[in-house]
């Protein structure tokens, strides 16, 4: 890999006694590779991994794996992620002590979402967005994955959010940047890059925090972060962030062991991940905090007509852990379990927003049948004594994947299909065969799995 000369001029001025480090570190070392457990499923660390120093649940894996044909991946036990990344999980750790309404407002394509909700108290709003519809359709996707039914998936832009004045406690905006921490992992990083376009970013990174500033709540957070090197995206935005809105800076707590660079040219708590120093890729980080005297108007809710309750005593509310935890509600034949605590918000968001996801989808009215959703067969709120499991082996788990036929042994109707004891989606069973109801988007294509399949996690 060949870098730019003006890049490197950058960033030797950025870094004058390491940018050699740097730049080696960039074109002649490989990219680390990480996973995070999902939490909220049970799943645990192997007990022989190298754990991400500022993350609990995060790990990195020797080499690269095909995720493909894990059965572990698609069931939602682990997602793929930059170890840098993994530190929005210690600073909400840090930061959020009850819970809050949080917003992701960059989310695609979901790595800081799910780890935000791990993160999170019990009992959060998590609401992820992303402005690009076939990347908000893959947010959407990887959030149901995870299996949390406080989450709520939009594509809007930045100003749309304007609109919820003081609405969110936190809002995490990891921003459209140049992507200069990106180079060791994506070609295209180094050949996009040019000095206009990191000052575009800059412009474009100011004008989404001032259309989103409205919707943080006075005294809110605010967690500004991009994937970049340069001052003018990170520390130049952050202080244009608190000379014209008044943010204060926020203090994180990290380990001197971590070997996280500090800010540069600034007089501000900021975190840098540079690949020769921690093992990850780029990643800038700043927390900011909004006056607590801050102009905020008070949020209209509009009066709407609820929609229609579902019959609880159609059996549909035992497919749940905790019913009571929940508002049950019909809209066309859809049915969705809402979490009671947000269900009101939830409407409120639906009013003012494009929403993709919220809540459970519970199922899918036919007749006076109800289809299980794919969402709850993965959500953490299901209640698997509600229905008949079937356990299969790894290679009928890429099978069914796949989306092909698979033979089950279980009382007729709709049955749980699940690997290792993790759920995986239902089959239909008719008796003579089992109809396949993987949802098509997200089989898998590849017809070349590798021998043996992959095993990440322990059993």
């Amino acid at each position: 890999m060949e870098l730019q000369e003006k890049f490197v001029m950058q960033l030797q001025e950025l870094l004058p006694d390491e940018w050699q480090q740097l730049v080696a570190a960039i074109t002649d070392t490989d990219p680390s590779v990480s996973v995070r457990v999902n939490t909220g499923r049970g799943a645990q660390v192997p007990s022989d991994a190298v754990r991400v120093p500022w993350c609990h649940s995060g790990f990195y894996c020797p080499e690269r794996p095909s995720f493909t044909f894990d059965p572990d991946f698609h069931a939602g036990r682990y997602y793929v992620q930059d170890a840098s990344s993994m530190f929005i999980h210690h600073v909400l750790r840090q930061l959020v002590d009850e819970p809050v309404r949080y917003l992701d407002l960059c989310a695609a394509p979901g790595g800081k979402t799910t780890a935000a909700i791990d993160a999170l108290p019990a009992g959060s709003l998590v609401v992820a967005n992303e402005i690009v519809p076939a990347r908000a359709r893959v947010l959407h996707d990887n959030v149901v994955k995870w299996g949390n039914p406080g989450t709520v998936v939009t594509c809007n832009a930045p100003a749309d959010y304007g609109r919820l004045s003081g609405f969110f406690d936190v809002i995490a905006a990891d921003v459209p940047c140049s992507g200069e921490g990106m180079m060791r992992k994506d070609d295209e990083a180094v050949a996009q890059w040019t000095p206009a376009l990191v000052q575009e970013c800059a412009a474009r990174q100011r004008s989404i925090i001032a259309d989103v500033w409205p919707a943080l709540k006075p005294g809110g957070l605010l967690i500004y972060s991009t994937c970049t090197y340069n001052r003018e995206e990170n520390e130049a935005v952050v202080e244009h962030i608190m000379q014209h809105f008044g943010a204060q800076s926020v203090q994180v707590h990290v380990e001197s062991a971590w070997n996280i660079h500090s800010a540069i040219a600034a007089k501000l708590p900021a975190f840098r991940f540079l690949p020769h120093r921690t093992q990850g890729e780029g990643l800038f980080m700043a927390v900011l905090r909004k006056p607590l005297d801050a102009p905020s108007r008070p949020l209209k809710r509009k009066k709407t007509k609820p929609a229609k309750a579902a019959a609880a005593s159609g059996g549909i509310d035992r497919w749940l852990t905790s019913a009571g935890d929940f508002r049950l509600e019909v809209a066309g034949d859809a049915v969705t379990a809402l979490p009671a605590a947000h269900a009101d918000d939830m409407a409120l968001l639906r009013e003012q927003l494009n929403v993709l996801h919220y809540g459970l989808p519970l199922g899918t009215l036919k007749g006076k049948n109800c289809v299980p959703a794919h969402a709850l067969a993965l959500s953490t709120a299901l209640n698997r004594e509600a229905f008949a499991a079937v356990e299969v082996d790894e290679a009928t788990a890429v099978a069914y994947l796949r989306g092909e036929a698979i033979q089950v042994e279980a009382p007729r109707g709709y049955v749980l299909v699940t690997h290792r004891h993790a759920p995986l989606g239902w089959v239909n069973n008719l008796g003579n065969r089992a109809n396949n109801l993987y949802p098509k988007p997200l089989r898998i294509l590849s017809t070349h799995a590798p021998s043996p399949l992959p095993h990440i996690l322990p059993g």
